[in-house]
């Protein structure tokens, strides 16, 4: 039984249906294209602001009034600054040892300088050569072989007349001045005499041996330590320091420096024998500390009176100021000869080595 006021709702037809269908996707396509559009104004929104911020110049040219600064008047124009010169700056120096050399000596390119201390005169054959290490090995007529040492330094002669290396040769006569050479422990010559008459060579270091009888003496030499034996006849002179001695004040012990005309192998007539040195002799040296090795108690002075090296030993524990003791310190030292060396009795500082660097 229907209710009342109540009416009965109409079945819609299927044409009614898509209708309706179609009404509702029109709707959504619409939509659709409203949020794209909008998605796209946004992109450009954005692409505008960014191009704006990046590209400030860009809005004057699009029609904004542009600033401008007012023009200052020109001045005179600058001269043009001169090329500056090109200069060398040394920033790593380990190749001077950390310091630059300043009168001219390359201490990289140049050789060494030569030796300090005197020459001994030296005769003899040249037994070996060799020009690649440039080195030789003489066949001393003093007694014994020894290996020289030369370089461009080196000067050689041959009859006089000044020649180059290969003007050596195995089996010639030679007369060569030596040095030795303390920092590379080897005999160095200064000059070298090829083809000459016999010349009168020496030699020094401390006589080992003496034949009052037969007139001879054995010496050993101090650059090799080799032996050299001499024959003393009446032409020999014996001196003393400054004053004339006889044979009798030859004694074994004592450093001599012996000049003589080379004959044969260990053997020569001695044309003077200068006395150096006789074992408990006192001497004082004056001069400046070249080596000094606490440890073993030992120095080096380059005597002022003579200009030669001495190597004097010392206990170091008797020295009263030796923490100023150092190398280019001036001293002055009394000591005694005792056969082979030299013992110091007392070292006195005169300056110290800061004040000698002063001076």
């Amino acid at each position: 039984m229907a209710r009342p006021g109540w009416v009965p709702r109409r079945s819609r037809l299927p044409s009614e249906l898509l209708l309706s269908a179609s009404k509702r996707t029109e709707a959504v396509s619409d939509s659709m294209r409203c949020s794209r559009f909008t998605l796209v104004l946004s992109i450009l929104f954005s692409f505008c602001v960014a191009y704006a911020q990046a590209n400030p110049s860009a809005l004057n040219n699009s029609g904004a009034p542009k600033q401008t600064t007012p023009q200052q008047p020109a001045g005179p124009a600058e001269p043009a600054a001169e090329p500056t010169q090109p200069k060398t700056e040394i920033l790593d120096s380990s190749a001077t040892g950390g310091a630059l050399v300043t009168d001219g000596h390359d201490p990289v390119l140049d050789p060494p300088p030569l030796p300090t201390g005197g020459t001994t005169l030296v005769g003899g054959v040249i037994s070996g050569l060799d020009r690649v290490r440039n080195h030789m090995t003489v066949k001393v007529f003093g007694g014994g072989q020894w290996k020289v040492a030369f370089d461009e330094r080196t000067h050689i002669f041959r009859n006089g007349a000044e020649t180059t290396y290969m003007a050596l040769k195995k089996g010639e006569r030679v007369y060569v001045d030596t040095m030795l050479d303390r920092d590379r422990h080897y005999i160095f010559a200064r000059n070298i005499r090829v083809g000459d008459t016999a010349l009168p060579a020496d030699a020094e270091g401390q006589i080992t041996d003496v034949d009052y009888g037969h007139g001879k003496l054995a010496l050993r030499d101090k650059i090799d330590s080799s032996t050299v034996h001499f024959t003393i006849d009446q032409q020999t002179r014996i001196r003393r320091g400054e004053s004339s001695a006889s044979l009798n004040d030859v004694q074994p012990g004592a450093l001599a420096h012996i000049t003589f005309s080379p004959q044969h192998a260990n053997r020569g007539v001695a044309r003077e024998i200068t006395i150096i040195a006789l074992p408990g002799s006192a001497f004082t040296f004056v001069g400046t500390i070249t080596h000094l090795d606490m440890h073993r108690g030992l120095l080096a002075v380059q005597n002022a009176t003579d200009n030669k090296n001495y190597e004097i030993y010392f206990t170091p524990a008797s020295l009263t100021d030796k923490e100023n003791l150092a190398i280019g310190a001036e001293v002055r030292i009394v000591a005694v000869f005792e056969g082979p060396r030299y013992t110091a009795r007392a070292v006195t500082l005169t300056k110290a080595a800061s004040q000698a660097e002063e001076k």
